[in-house]
């Protein structure tokens, strides 16, 4: 009598049925879960972007924004521009960086652009220092604590758009930074669909950021620097 081979799981339907109706199931539960953990994570940077901390500090530090292709500060910039100005005046800092280095194509930094701001609002020439190396928020980071250094500076307040400072804030406590935060509340965001654009791509960033600090990926543009 021969010995006849069992059933496979490519020859036997019983068999393939059930563990494709899991992998079907496993499917679904990590899409639910990708759809939860996004709904969560956009919660958190609305909700954070919400809270205003700023106190009496050594210094504020206005993230840049992009500018026009003529040089021009943009409106991001100008807003958060502003908003360090009006701090200023309040007398709760003694300076203001202005980070944010020269894209290609463009005439100069965002930094200067902050500056020109600052200037029509009234800020002193010697109460603002200039970061024109950055070209990223991590980078930002790095080098104003780089000047915060050379100046003996020791904590900040973060100005940036309120969508963007649960990253901010991270990057600059991985400097050893100690921070306060001002954000731009999202009500001054003139285009309806830029806010829910921004928090889709704080998604990307902050998950991408995340995936570079597990996996020790050097910072993309400070080679040579």
């Amino acid at each position: 009598m021969h010995n006849q081979p069992g059933p496979t799981f490519e020859t036997d339907p019983r068999i393939r049925l059930p563990t494709l109706k899991l992998a079907k199931r496993l499917i679904v539960i990590m899409l639910l879960a990708a759809v939860l953990y996004f709904v969560v994570f956009i919660s958190a940077v609305h909700f954070y972007g919400t809270i205003d901390t700023a106190q009496e500090a050594d210094v504020i530090i206005v993230l840049g924004a992009g500018l026009l292709r003529d040089g021009r500060p943009g409106w991001a910039l100008t807003r958060r521009s502003l908003q360090a100005a009006d701090l200023y005046h309040a007398g709760i800092v003694s300076y203001i960086i202005c980070t944010g280095g020269k894209a290609e194509s463009y005439p100069r930094s965002e930094a200067s652009a902050c500056r020109e701001i600052l200037h029509a609002s009234r800020i002193p020439a010697s109460a603002i220092l200039l970061e024109e190396l950055s070209r990223s928020t991590e980078e930002n980071a790095i080098f104003s604590r780089r000047i915060m250094d050379d100046k003996g500076l020791a904590d900040a307040v973060l100005v940036s758009d309120s969508y963007h400072m649960l990253r901010a804030s991270w990057l600059f406590q991985l400097q050893g930074i100690s921070t306060y935060r001002s954000p731009v509340p999202a009500q001054r965001i003139r285009s309806p669909l830029s806010y829910p654009y921004s928090l889709i791509r704080e998604f990307v960033a902050f998950n991408w950021q995340l995936v570079k600090e597990t996996f020790q990926i050097p910072v993309t543009h400070l080679k040579g620097i």
